[in-house]
């Protein structure tokens, strides 16, 4: 991949996709910011160089113009001493040069798109890697609040699913046995009662049935 091409994948890259699916968003970011850094040094490394290569071919076209310009001085003045054959030599080289001064135009015109080009990417980067260091730590602790309420609904969901297992689950289960326990000795409690209010009553039904026996005999005895 090349170096623009590289550099514009991170300059596309959504910083809040890359983090949502990160399983450590502060390693990730971290290493995002550390490889636009690397990048913008390769970049303003390449600008530097395609810098100084654009000079130095204005300069080899201008060099060529020069020499073009003093050959054609020099066939003026053959022409001037009617040295034809002097004159025709001297545009020989005149044209020479000046297909040589072409060519380095060319050179420089696209040296200097590629300069262009750099610069530009250069300075996407550069917001780029500004915009990755404003908002590491925002949208670290964003992501850290949205795992925290994830972990949370989790761990609801869980407690509900093993309610019948869990610490309260077992509360629940003693509190019900003792209540069941209660309930069982107060039936017994009130079975015990119960037989004592019988025994009683048959003890005052018994007086009751003699005493109406003995009245009923004193009547058959006056009778």
């Amino acid at each position: 991949m090349g170096l623009l091409e590289r550099v514009s994948t991170l300059v596309r890259a959504n910083l809040n996709d890359l983090i949502d699916r990160a399983e450590n968003p502060s390693k990730m970011i971290k290493q995002v910011i550390l490889d636009m850094e690397n990048q913008l040094l390769q970049v303003k490394t390449q600008v530097a160089i395609s810098m100084a290569d654009l000079h130095l071919l204005q300069k080899k076209q201008a060099d060529q113009d020069d020499k073009s310009a003093e050959w054609m001085k020099k066939a003026e003045l053959a022409v001037d001493k009617q040295e034809d054959e002097l004159a025709r030599a001297a545009l020989e080289r005149y044209q020479s040069f000046t297909k040589l001064a072409e060519s380095y135009a060319q050179q420089v015109s696209d040296q200097r798109n590629q300069v262009e080009s750099l610069r530009k990417a250069l300075d996407q980067l550069d917001q780029k890697l500004a915009e990755a260091r404003a908002k590491s730590d925002v949208l670290i602790a964003q992501h850290r609040r949205a795992r925290a309420l994830d972990k949370a609904s989790d761990a609801q969901l869980a407690a509900g699913a093993a309610g019948s297992n869990g610490p309260a689950a077992g509360f629940d289960r003693l509190q019900r046995k003792v209540m069941h326990t209660e309930a069982v000795s107060q039936a017994k409690s009130s079975l015990v009662a119960d037989d004592l209010d019988r025994r009683f009553d048959a003890l005052t039904k018994d007086d009751e049935v003699t005493r109406l026996l003995d009245a009923l005999k004193a009547r058959r005895k006056q009778a």
